[in-house]
């Protein structure tokens, strides 16, 4: 009788979806200990929404101490923070996160100096810093301000006409100096005039377009400084005898041609198709080639726009090594004629391209572990707030002062906005687009119905 039981139809059958259930069972269970030890994800948006950039990438990576970040608030929301944190615990092993209520464990809170919700601290070593919010570029520069430790000043030379840092109009420099701030950067306004000298905890000095001549006496500060170890960023526009003229600026030329650039008295017009499809005009040269160098290296696959551009004619002199960043392209040309509107680009008395737009130099000082840097660029339109948000223009701007700096750890990409992807109609698109959806498309299924049904009756 139990034989008969055994080798019964039904008997085999239970055995089978018995064994196959608990072999679906076991593989369960061994996927889910797996993604719970080993956290993969796919980020399948078209610009990476969901994952953590270059940059902070390598710079955790490169973090040879343990990680402490700390987050307080409610437990209600914590499933919030856990949602960028936990992208920061892949990256490395050595990353601790914790999560505290404030409620629950207030002397914990006290004892690190929170005083309200959603605070997030990163600790490597002894040193400790609060992240301004709970975005990617708030708490990377946690991490970056713990392990740089001293502050980093970018001082803006003023008083020659220069582009300002608190002017949020299209020809200001506030957007860059937001930028910058992300990057733990301050930045603050400096006269050469008042007193002729670099102030002694400036990191970078940028001159930032000046429209009238620098006096001597503030190019020497500045050639003092560099040739001290200090580093500068000159953005030099075209000399135009136009509307309101931008100086010759003698003087800050000779100085830069004794480092080995020559800033020449030209227009740059760029005529290629490919300005014309993004609608610009020609006197805004585009970039999409870059020579190597750390500033740049990372900006493949990206564009650069530069409005109103000079060429720069680059050389080494036997203090200075100065090497190409980028130049204009093979379609492109520069005028020498400033004082007229009306630009002939068939002249035959015209340059043509490609000419150098940007380059980066080093000088020696003769001391040991001290040279000096500069980055010059022959237009200041490209950090303009009508400009910096074009494509990789603020990457470059960062990538520069991250160079000059000598954050050469902190080059890469920084995370991109959403993308606006909004579908834009005209009124009659989006009435086609409704009467196909609400009638067209459901009055075919039913006449399909009733045709199916009609054959079938």
């Amino acid at each position: 009788m139990n034989r008969e039981w055994m080798e019964a139809r039904q008997t085999k059958y239970a055995a089978y979806v018995t064994m196959y259930l608990l072999v679906v069972i076991a593989i369960v269970s061994v996927a889910n200990v797996l993604a719970n030890r080993y956290n993969k994800s796919y980020d399948s948006t078209s610009n990476k929404r969901y994952s953590l950039s270059d940059q902070t990438a390598k710079i955790v990576k490169g973090v040879s101490q343990p990680i402490d970040i700390t987050y307080y608030d409610k437990t209600s929301g914590f499933q919030g923070a856990k949602d960028l944190l936990d992208r920061y615990a892949t990256l490395s092993p050595k990353i601790h996160l914790d999560y505290v209520d404030v409620d629950k464990n207030p002397n914990a809170a006290r004892a690190s100096g929170v005083t309200k919700y959603s605070t997030t601290v990163v600790q490597i070593g002894a040193k400790k810093e609060e992240a301004k919010s709970m975005t990617e570029e708030d708490v990377t520069g946690a991490i970056i301000r713990d392990l740089k430790g001293n502050t980093r000043n970018i001082c803006f030379v003023t008083g020659s006409g220069e582009r300002q840092i608190d002017d949020a109009e299209r020809a200001g420099l506030s957007h860059f100096k937001d930028l910058l701030s992300k990057d733990d950067y301050t930045s603050k306004s400096i006269s050469l005039l008042e007193k002729a000298e670099v102030p002694s905890d400036c990191t970078v000095v940028v001159v930032g377009g000046p429209k009238s001549d620098y006096q001597q006496i503030e190019v020497d500060a500045i050639k003092k400084f560099v040739e001290d170890g200090g580093r500068a960023m000159l953005l030099l526009d075209p000399p135009l005898k136009i509307g309101r003229p931008t100086a010759d600026n003698e003087a800050l030329d000779n100085m830069l041609q004794s480092w080995g650039v020559t800033a020449d008295k030209d227009l740059l017009l760029d005529l290629s198709p490919v300005g014309q499809l993004l609608g610009m005009g020609p006197t805004v040269a585009l970039v999409s080639t870059y020579d190597p160098h750390p500033i740049v290296n990372d900006l493949k696959g990206s564009t650069t726009g530069f409005p109103l551009s000079r060429s720069l004619t680059i050389k080494n002199t036997d203090k200075s090594t100065v090497q190409k960043l980028f130049e204009s392209s093979d379609s492109s040309l520069a005028t020498t004629k400033l004082d007229s509107a009306s630009i002939n680009p068939s002249d035959p008395a015209n340059k043509r391209g490609p000419m150098t737009i940007a380059a980066a130099g080093t000088y020696k000082t003769g001391k040991e572990n001290s040279e000096g840097r500069f980055v010059v660029v022959g237009s200041s339109s490209w950090v303009a707030n009508s400009f910096i948000s074009f494509n990789g223009n603020s990457d470059l701007g960062l990538d520069a002062m991250n160079w000059l700096s000598s954050d050469e750890d902190l080059i890469s990409i920084r995370p991109k906005p959403p993308e606006d992807r909004k579908v834009n109609m005209t009124g009659a698109q989006f009435n086609w687009v409704r009467l196909s959806s609400q009638f067209l498309f459901p009055g075919a299924l039913l006449l399909a119905g009733l045709s199916v049904w009609w054959r079938r009756r």
